[in-house]
């Protein structure tokens, strides 16, 4: 039979192939489960009825019903952890502490209480119980009303049976009353703390009986906002007054437009609520009102920490700490340990998040920009990362502090190069590192091209066992700059930007890893070349949008990604840390002060002497004469001068060894600079009695240069 459909007529159905598509699997569509197009909470689960199949069963997918079939863990989360179950019994028994101390501090005043309360309670005991031995409240109303009738008869019958009520009554109060005295006089001759014992259970029962029913004899252990239980009704009063309009108007259609698809539970030292938010509204719409959700939950701004969780872009995780994560104490940095060595090419620990839990960073084949303002944490993060790559034996680490305060002076014993100090001198030799790490970077390439002709560099990068090869020449080479900016506002700034940006974007495969401290990250003090560059960021505080955007990048304060929430000093070392999975979190970096570095670098010290690896400044490593030419010169460079006659350089050199340079000229010092290629002789011009005169001289920029790149030499012989 066909099916013949025309106006007004209706719809035949050949029966034959209706039961057949029924009874065939592939042909039923599936029902939907919790989590595709419906929420968990508005899942209609009532049977089938004929407007639809009844066998749904047989039609759903092999995986859909194993989805289905998901059981709960036994234990709850924070029991399935170490680190969550000693955060559980660290809130709780903080808590016990703190309010036995609220009412121990309080004990005398409850003291008092009770003995001016006990008494009342005991006569008003006594008096409680004649009045029930007279059973008195018993048919009260009864005879009451029998007397108002003038119903004798019915008064009488009423009062008799209170009579025989009372009777017995009055045995049991007898009984009673002879077991006190019976007790008194037992306790009274039995030991003392008998009696004690008694009266620290019957005292304070009697004066709860005593007192008014509004003044309690202990006084309410208030919490005030430290910490407010997760429940969804508040989560969703909190998501409906962050201001969204998406979301207001789909509560005000369906209250259950912002689901939960798990219960909200306890996740270390906080709880956790996963939220799917309404259709359309993304987590990043709410993590960018974090300020506002903390405001809706009346709790401090750091207690609050939103994040986007997987499933979908809707969906939200929300943890809520037991306190603010400012006043938790963070758990010791895991490489203080004695033991603890770190291998570059694996990650190690670097920072916690606000739950506590240890975040792990790798540096091989990574460039890192740390940002923030003064007082952020800033110099200590990046430190972390310096003592992390000490204690790989196999590691070289140089670089230059331009801030001169000495804050990585403790790790001068494993530095090959370590300059401090934001003079002109130092800025030169810090710019003369920049390009020497650009010829590294050269001299690497070429070593990988004749590792991967061998077959030992694969993928035409530094491997691990390229990198403990002995002669290999492509150890990790860590170059860190601390207040970079200071170099990039100078005179050597525009090129060394420059050579700094090709030597990121060239020593990443290489082993050459690059390490930026910058306070100010507009483009004129850091190359925006350079920042597009950098793959790994932390942004600690910071304060606007702009600098925010500067360090993490492009839209990150729009997608809720602030380092403006922090506040320097008070929240040292928060920050937002990007580059390490797919998207950015707040992390804590470990706060090491100086002692404790010291011992890492005692310990790193050790390693590289058992490696054979230990870099000698050049101090130590002169033999035979005491003196060099170079030194010499740049101490008796004339001061302020940017560059300077042979033969006025030669008259001072007399002045300070004249047993090694007495007679020098000129040309003596020509040939004596030869050696070094990064000075060259030049016509150098000044006016004598306002006449132009040119004579041969170097420049002192040149010499900084020919200096730093002696001692990188002397170095890593």
């Amino acid at each position: 039979m066909e099916a013949a459909l025309a106006d007004g007529e209706a719809e035949v159905l050949d029966l034959d192939k209706a039961r057949a598509r029924k009874t065939d699997p592939g042909s039923a569509m599936p029902r939907p489960f919790a989590g595709d197009d419906d929420d968990a909470e508005t899942i209609d689960d009532t049977p089938a009825t004929d407007a639809g199949p009844v066998d749904m069963a047989e039609d759903i997918p092999a995986e859909i019903l194993v989805r289905r079939r998901e059981r709960r863990p036994i234990l709850a989360d924070w029991a399935r952890s170490w680190r969550g179950f000693k955060a559980a019994v660290r809130h709780q028994v903080k808590d016990a502490g703190y309010v036995l101390a609220y009412h121990a501090v309080r004990s005398p005043k409850y003291a008092a209480k009770t003995a001016l309360w006990a008494p009342v309670g005991l006569f008003r005991g006594i008096g409680q119980a004649l009045h029930w031995a007279t059973a008195e409240e018993g048919n009260w109303h009864l005879r009451q009303a029998a007397a108002q009738r003038g119903e004798a008869d019915v008064w009488l019958k009423l009062d008799a049976r209170r009579q025989r009520q009372s009777s017995w009554r009055w045995w049991v109060l007898a009984f009673f009353a002879a077991a006190i005295v019976a007790g008194s006089i037992t306790l009274y001759m039995g030991p003392l703390w008998w009696s004690i014992a008694a009266g620290a259970v019957a005292v304070p029962f009697l004066a709860t009986r005593g007192r008014p029913a509004d003044k309690p004899l202990t006084d309410r252990v208030t919490e005030g906002t430290r910490y407010r239980k997760l429940t969804a009704e508040l989560v969703r009063r909190a998501l409906t007054s962050v201001q969204i309009g998406a979301i207001n108007s789909a509560v005000g259609k369906d209250p259950k437009a912002i689901s939960f698809p798990m219960d909200i539970h306890r996740d270390g030292p906080g709880h956790l609520a996963i939220v799917d938010l309404p259709h359309g509204v993304e987590a990043s719409e709410v993590i960018a009102r974090r300020g506002r959700l903390a405001s809706a939950m009346r709790l401090p701004l750091d207690q609050v920490w939103p994040e986007t969780a997987p499933g979908h872009t809707g969906r939200l995780a929300l943890w809520v700490g037991y306190e603010p994560a400012s006043q938790m104490k963070q758990p010791t940095w895991p490489l203080l340990s004695e033991s603890a060595k770190v291998d570059l090419f694996k990650p190690f620990a670097f920072a916690t998040t606000p739950r506590l839990d240890t975040v792990a960073v790798d540096m091989m084949f990574r460039n890192f920009l740390f940002g923030g303002q003064p007082g952020s944490g800033k110099t200590f993060a990046l430190r972390d990362l310096l003592l992390a790559a000490s204690l790989d034996a196999r590691a070289e680490i140089r670089g230059y502090e331009l801030k001169g305060v000495g804050d990585f002076a403790v790790l001068e014993p494993v530095m090959a190069e370590y300059g401090n100090g934001f003079d002109d001198e130092t800025l030169a030799k810090c710019f003369g590192f920049i390009e020497w790490l650009y010829e590294e970077a050269r001299r690497r390439s070429k070593r990988i091209e004749h590792y991967a002709r061998m077959g030992k560099a694969p993928e035409n990068k530094v491997t691990p066992e390229l990198a403990s090869l002995k002669g290999s020449g492509l150890h990790p080479l860590v170059a860190w700059f601390d207040e970079l900016q200071e170099l990039m506002t100078s005179k050597y700034g525009k090129e060394a930007g420059e050579i700094l940006e090709k030597v990121i974007k060239l020593g990443r495969a290489l082993g050459i890893i690059i390490l930026i401290g910058t306070q100010i990250p507009d483009k004129d003090s850091l190359p925006t070349g350079i920042t597009r560059n950098v793959n790994s960021r932390f942004c600690l505080s910071v304060a606007d949008q702009t600098a925010n955007d500067m360090i993490l990048g492009t839209s990150a304060y729009k997608n809720g990604y602030r380092a403006t929430v922090f506040r320097p000093v008070d929240e040292a070392g928060w920050g937002i840390l990007r580059g390490f999975g797919p998207g950015a979190a707040a992390v804590r970096s470990f706060y090491v002060d100086t002692i404790a570095a010291t011992r890492i670098v005692v310990r790193a010290v050790a390693l590289r002497m058992a490696a054979g690896n230990v870099p000698t400044f050049p101090a130590e490593r002169e033999v035979g004469p005491t003196h060099s030419v170079l030194d010499d010169l740049a101490r008796v460079w004339p001061a302020g001068e940017k560059s300077a006659w042979n033969e006025t350089l030669c008259a001072s050199l007399a002045e300070l060894r004249p047993d090694v340079y007495g007679g020098w000229e000129a040309a003596q010092l020509t040939a004596a600079l030869k050696p070094h290629p990064a000075i060259k002789v030049a016509d150098v011009g000044r006016r004598i009695d306002g006449k132009p005169v040119t004579r041969r001289g170097i420049k002192h920029t040149d010499l900084l240069s020919a200096i730093a790149e002696r001692d990188r030499k002397r170095s890593k012989d």
